[in-house]
């Protein structure tokens, strides 16, 4: 039937039946059902949570470049010329990160004017859980301001027990944020 050497022995017959499944199959005594049920929820917890926060490193590297994009229209005074506004930049932000985050209610701008780049720090927008639209300003500046634009976002967390340690915002919900400060280009000056 199969041919062996002296000292293997080959049994094709014998593979299927020495395999994993196989073996669960065979097993009258529930030992392998308990063992198996008690792995499988945490094991799916933390892939489910993995993706996640693979999910939330996407958002976040969209928002950086939606928010750099954006604000290029700024620096150059193209934003200012249009007739700059709180939704027209939040909307250019909402272009340029390709359809990915809901931009309607979640997504947030602030922007605001600094006399030097060491001042150029936000201050926290969440308050009691929640974000404080009230401090949420939008200046474009003039030529050669010194600006600071951020974008924040409210993610939803999904994946249960990750969402107490994952979350700043009440509800299972974390704050995102993204932001650049730079120069304005002299436009003003022309």
């Amino acid at each position: 039937m199969s041919q062996s050497r002296p000292g293997t022995r080959l049994s094709l017959s014998g593979l299927g039946r020495s395999s994993l499944f196989g073996r669960f199959l065979k097993r009258k005594s529930g030992a392998s059902a308990v063992e198996f049920a008690l792995i499988v929820a945490p094991f799916l917890v933390l892939l489910i949570g993995l993706f996640e926060v693979a999910m939330i490193f996407i958002a976040m590297t969209t928002m950086e470049h939606g928010v750099a994009e954006a604000a290029r229209r700024i620096r150059t005074g193209e934003l200012q010329a249009s007739g700059a506004s709180a939704e027209s930049f939040k909307d250019l932000v909402c272009d340029a990160t390709f359809g990915i985050l809901d931009c309607d209610e979640r997504l947030m701008v602030d922007v605001r004017v600094f006399d030097d780049f060491g001042s150029a720090q936000g201050d926290n927008p969440l308050q009691d859980g929640e974000i404080d639209e009230d401090s949420l300003q939008f200046d474009a500046g003039q030529g050669s301001d010194i600006v600071l634009a951020r974008v924040f976002y409210e993610w939803q967390i999904i994946t249960p027990m990750i969402g107490g340690p994952m979350s700043n915002m009440t509800g299972d919900r974390r704050l995102l944020q993204a932001s650049v400060a730079f120069r304005n280009e002299p436009f003003g000056d022309r």
